[in-house]
């Protein structure tokens, strides 16, 4: 069973960012903020009190009953997962393609990683049948497979996977013994949320399941690292005969130590911060769903966008980004020199003057032509008040700054699909 180890070229062994929402601060969260810039003393590490309980408030109202005991805070979701990664031992599965931030944190431990594949339909959860089969084929080769890390709403694909493939992969991995970790960073920003059914693993196996949210996917901007873990509600009760799922109490300790050992503290105002975003009040409510509103136009648009030039990519369902194959237009973009995915992202970075970060950079294989696109850039920069414009806006898309930074996308794509146009053989 090869290892997933970086491949061919580029700095892939640490990812892009979140993608980031392109929009002015909260006034309300910058308040917040400033009013606790005075604070002398530091925030626990694990987070204080007024955080684990706001934490706890927003997991009971989407109906994961929480206990401040089984809440950790730290600043950002990479520390959480790192500090999981080492508190659980053995090897590491992901999906491919996978959130870019998961795997390096498993290297950097001397973990190996090892990519299972998704279905068709969406990424974010592997396919429960290539899940075992793997499982299987590391245990032969002397390996020691424990971790599962999915995401239901999943970045990069921008899909949300169905309750059904959810539930044979979580029951799969739980049969085989594996601990889970539930990325659920993006749950909040689904394009449809009255039309997408959204499930936590943790509905299903709560004493089996980690849940992990970095709060910048929906609640705070991406520059205010802040994230929350969920741990397991019960104690193991085996699962197999390879079990070695860690009981919630025992999980939560690892965790604390190793968070204490490296001095990941949440920043204080952050920390306040966070705890109000977190109560949802009305004007983060609000904000949420109108950010969310304006990036599902932004990515249904940009999705019309390239594939009309005749790219694939599965519709955006959730967050900030859509992951684009430009595999039907290899001749054309072969002829200009780009046949592997970081080739790809320099050349699109380059014309569309945004991050176009390639598929390598998410596990999936060097070779293949996909990269993914963020809508943060789409709303065309610009002053706050224009980027402002955008969310108070009936119509964003016939906002200038909307309409240029589009065009440009389906220009770099119409002439693409032109230039393969030319290279296809006469019939």
């Amino acid at each position: 069973m090869p290892r997933t180890d970086p491949e061919g070229h580029g700095p892939v062994r640490f990812g892009p960012p979140l993608p980031e929402d392109g929009l002015p601060v909260l006034p309300e969260l910058s308040a917040v903020l400033a009013a606790a810039a005075g604070r002398a003393q530091s925030e626990p590490v694990g987070g204080g009190t007024a955080l684990l309980e706001a934490a706890c408030g927003y997991w009971d109202r989407r109906g994961l009953p929480t206990e401040p005991d089984r809440v950790v805070a730290a600043p950002g979701a990479p520390a959480l997962l790192l500090a999981l990664t080492a508190a659980l031992g053995g090897d590491v599965l992901v999906p491919r393609p996978c959130a870019a931030w998961w795997a390096p944190y498993a290297r950097l431990l001397g973990r190996p990683v090892f990519h299972v594949p998704a279905p068709v339909e969406s990424g974010g959860v592997p396919d429960p049948y290539a899940l075992l089969e793997t499982v299987r084929r590391v245990r032969a080769e002397g390996g020691d497979p424990r971790l599962l890390v999915l995401s239901v709403a999943d970045d990069p694909t921008a899909t949300v996977a169905a309750p059904e493939l959810l539930h044979e992969t979580v029951e799969a991995a739980v049969g085989e013994g594996l601990h889970l970790v539930s990325d659920e960073t993006w749950r909040d920003t689904l394009h449809d949320p009255h039309g997408t059914v959204l499930l936590s693993p943790a509905e299903m196996f709560p004493d089996k399941v980690t849940v992990v949210s970095d709060l910048a996917g929906a609640l705070l901007p991406t520059g205010w690292p802040a994230a929350v873990a969920r741990f397991p509600v019960g104690e193991a009760d085996g699962g197999g005969p390879h079990a070695r799922v860690a009981d919630g109490d025992g999980l939560h300790a690892r965790v604390l130590d190793v968070l204490t050992a490296l001095g990941a503290r949440v920043a204080a105002p952050v920390a306040a911060t966070a705890g109000y975003a977190l109560e949802e009040p009305e004007p983060v409510i609000a904000r949420q769903r109108a950010a969310v509103r304006l990036h599902a136009r932004v990515a249904a648009a940009a999705h019309t966008a390239v594939t009309a030039a005749g790219a694939v990519a599965r519709p955006p369902q959730a967050g900030r980004h859509l992951y684009v194959d430009l595999g039907p237009l290899g001749p054309a973009l072969g002829a200009q020199g780009v046949r592997d995915a970081q080739e790809l992202e320099d050349f699109l970075a380059a014309r569309l003057g945004m991050p176009a970060p390639g598929g390598h950079r998410f596990g999936d294989d060097l070779g293949a032509l996909r990269v993914r696109l963020s809508t943060g850039p789409l709303l065309g920069g610009g002053t706050r008040d224009e980027r402002a414009e955008c969310l108070d806006s009936p119509a964003p898309l016939e906002l200038p700054q909307v309409q240029r930074a589009l065009l440009l996308l389906g220009s770099v794509f119409d002439d693409l699909r032109d230039d393969a146009q030319r290279w296809e053989p006469p019939r």
